[in-house]
């Protein structure tokens, strides 16, 4: 059964092709507009939402023994929407009981239901979007894209990978070695793909579905059936994707088992008895380094890909373009109030200034350039809400009134902004929220130093460069290689520091502490299946 292969082949060599060539791409518009999606996407999806909130949550056929789900949107309301919920025994066995029928299939099959999936997923964004807004509190703009197209195009990038993988090398050959005057030696062999076995997908919440696609999808398209565990504030996003992965599968002629849904509640957690279980073979994880630490000591049958926790960076050596510079960072601070793992968190400026275009700026010009830029930025409440969101958890915002008193207040509100000393505590680990720390340092390599060093022991996601002198860039894009950090310079237009773009940037290097995977390079897809042979003298006609 390839009917879904075919149907979506080219946007499958569409996808290979952007992976090789790193340029823009993507079939699923990010702009939420009815062009795109239908001119009555966006009351359809508003009245989807409504038409979910406080019932019961449909997943025919799904191991259910309870109902679970207190989800509050940071918005304001109870969700009220409850879900089907099974012990991790009973999600193991059917994950078990789905392995085999998942396994067996061609790849064409896999494939095909993980691009219909996709597809669907995308017809239904505008739904995504709102269910994304109201379990995170980004708002609905940011919601709908990190949420739906560009959580998609992961997705999409993840079985482009995977595919490309699985169809690298023959299935079946005929191996003739030549023996002289002797008969050649002739096998037949070959070859099948078999998958590592149960996959789990621990969720987050802020990025439900963008940080959860990628896993998902490689795992089902290379053959592992997929227990999905939602963060328990952020479980809607994903039981759609459960949803209608579940309705593709059948019709693919797979069973709906190959994905489930884990929904527990806090203090009752069942993560910690499925990442254990013998039977999970592939854990897939957002969060904390410490429950990331948790899993590798305690999850030792499993292939364990991360992204943690990390202190992202900026260093200010100089700029030709200051206004722009300020107003590139300010953005970057207050976007979705700093809750994203890409945010910069501590930026060192040269204790004795900069050199910029509106002539010399002292450190505390600086300072005071960004925290400007900010206020400039979020004058606007409506347009202020729209960037920075609201706070998806209540420690967040704790954790930033403990750091106010750690250093001197620049700028006050969402993002707070502090001057703080190059090694105060609070520097050396990731503060998640909307905090930036400036931090003067001796001078450009001096800070260029400490991001490095800093990204090396402590992990970063991101790093950021403003600099005019060549030879020093030089010398920085090769520190923040070995650091192993993705690095952006001089970033002063609509492009930010943030953003991480599918086919094209390689989110998280898996070179340092903040995790050890790449969305989506092959060394996250390839060891998901093994290539086990079969081989026997071929019957030989003369």
């Amino acid at each position: 059964m390839t009917e879904l292969f075919t149907r979506h082949r080219r946007m499958l060599e569409d996808a290979v092709q952007a992976l090789s060539t790193r340029a823009f791409w993507t079939p699923f518009p990010e702009v939420p507009s009815g062009k795109f999606y239908g001119e009555t996407a966006k009351a359809d999806g508003e009245a989807a939402y409504a038409a979910l909130l406080g019932s019961d949550f449909a997943l025919p056929g799904h191991p259910e023994q309870r109902r679970l789900g207190a989800e509050v949107s940071p918005w304001g309301n109870s969700l009220g929407i409850t879900y089907p919920a099974a012990d991790a025994p009973a999600l193991i066995a059917a994950a078990q009981a789905a392995a085999d029928d998942l396994a067996a299939a061609s790849v064409e099959q896999r494939v095909g239901a993980c691009l219909e999936t996709l597809s669907r997923l995308n017809r239904i964004s505008f739904l995504l979007g709102h269910a994304t807004m109201h379990t995170t509190g980004q708002a609905f703009a940011m919601a709908f894209q990190a949420g739906g197209p560009h959580a998609q195009d992961r997705g999409l990038e993840a079985v482009a990978v995977a595919w490309t993988e699985m169809t690298r090398f023959a299935d079946a050959a005929r191996w003739e070695k030549p023996q002289g005057k002797a008969p050649a030696l002739v096998i037949d062999k070959r070859w099948t793909l078999v998958p590592a076995g149960i996959a789990l997908t621990i969720g987050c919440n802020t990025f439900p579905t963008w940080n959860s696609y990628p896993g998902i999808f490689a795992s089902l398209a290379t053959g592992s059936p997929v227990i999905v565990k939602p963060h328990p504030a952020a479980i809607l996003p994903l039981a759609l994707t459960v949803q209608v992965a579940r309705e593709v599968l059948v019709e693919a002629g797979l069973p709906a088992d190959a994905i489930l849904l884990a929904v527990d509640e806090p203090g009752a957690e069942i993560t910690k008895q499925l990442a254990t279980d013998p039977t999970v073979r592939l854990i897939d994880y957002t969060g904390s380094s410490a429950f990331g630490t948790w899993l590798r000591e305690n999850a030792k049958q499993a292939q364990i890909f991360t992204e943690e926790t990390g202190v992202n960076s900026v260093v200010i050596a100089a700029t030709d373009d200051f206004d722009g510079m300020c107003a590139n960072l300010a953005f970057s601070l207050s976007l979705y109030s700093g809750q994203m793992c890409t945010a910069p968190q501590n930026i060192y400026v040269p204790q004795g200034g900069i050199a910029a275009d509106q002539g010399h700026k002292s450190f505390d010009q600086v300072a005071a350039g960004l925290a400007a830029a900010i206020d400039t930025l979020l004058a606007d409440p409506k347009q202020a809400a729209g960037i920075c969101g609201a706070i998806a958890n209540p420690a967040t915002r704790d954790r930033v009134e403990q750091a106010r008193a750690q250093g001197r207040v620049i700028r006050d509100g969402t993002p707070l902004l502090l001057a703080v000393d190059a090694d105060a505590p609070v520097a050396q680990d990731e503060c998640f929220g909307p905090v930036g720390f400036v931090i003067p340092c001796a001078d450009a390599d001096d800070g260029i130093a400490r991001a490095t060093e800093l990204a090396a022991t402590k992990g970063a996601i991101t790093a950021a460069l403003y600099d005019t002198d060549d030879a020093r860039i030089g010398r920085a894009v090769r520190a923040f290689a070995r650091a192993g950090v993705n690095l952006s310079v001089n970033l002063t237009g609509n492009i930010f520091v943030n953003q991480s773009a599918a086919f094209s940037d390689f989110h998280v290097t898996g070179a340092n502490p903040a995790g050890n995977a790449s969305l989506t390079d092959c060394a996250f897809v390839a060891t998901r299946f093994r290539r086990v042979m079969w081989r026997r003298p071929a019957a030989v006609t003369v």
